[in-house]
């Protein structure tokens, strides 16, 4: 069924920016992008998903490798002795001793949050060299970019918020949105683009990955 995504503003990237906008998505990819008005009267059989703040492109996480193997993802019965964030470093040499069926658990909770933070593809090399991660990755849905990261990569700890970087909205896309491309898309309840910067919250409260709605806040 086709699906129509509409926002208060949509950025496409690489184009003009859409007040009341709409992106209408046809299985696997979008069919349509503009005014909300232009969409909907196109495509009048659709359904309509309403959102808040910005629609975007789906994020790039550029250090996707190092979050998956070389931090641990708590699981939520966890939190109250390891909190909720990645553990790095240190605290992670301490969970070095787990076990594959505990490596594999956060492996797979690292990347349901990285959908939850509006990523649609993941930067590195997932390779033969782990067939589990390979598979973990496969399962997913997340695209995979194994050319460098066009942007230089801060060192440090690695953050599940692609925006962490430093990077805007330009630079941390996955690419722009437009009709025959993939439906990689992001939802940001901000007021503007300028909220998206800083240390501010940002919450992503949809993500739609490969005309899939993976993840939902609201």
């Amino acid at each position: 069924m086709l699906t129509i995504h509409a926002a208060p503003l949509v950025l496409p990237v690489g184009a003009a920016a859409v007040a009341d906008g709409a992106v209408a998505v046809d299985g696997d990819r979008i069919a349509a992008l503009g005014p909300y008005a232009e969409v909907a009267a196109a495509h009048p059989a659709a359904r309509v998903r309403r959102w808040p703040g910005l629609l975007t492109p789906g994020l790039r996480q550029d250090r996707a490798r190092e979050l998956l193997t070389r931090c641990y993802h708590p699981d939520p019965r966890e939190a109250d002795e390891l909190g909720e964030l990645p553990l790095w470093g240190e605290e992670f040499e301490r969970q070095a001793a787990m076990d594959t069926t505990r490596r594999a658990g956060s492996v797979r909770r690292g990347l349901q949050r990285m959908l939850r933070h509006g990523t649609t593809h993941l930067v590195g090399q997932f390779g033969a060299d782990d067939p589990a991660l390979r598979t973990a990755v496969a399962r997913s849905g997340l695209a995979v970019r194994i050319a460098p990261s066009p942007v230089p990569v801060r060192e440090g700890v690695p953050d599940l918020d692609p925006f962490a970087a430093g990077g805007d909205l330009a630079r941390t896309a996955h690419g722009p949105l437009t009709v025959g491309g993939r439906a990689d898309l992001a939802v940001f309840d901000v007021p503007d683009e300028a909220a998206l910067y800083g240390g501010g919250p940002r919450p992503c409260v949809a993500t739609v990955l490969a005309g899939r709605l993976v993840h939902r806040a609201r």
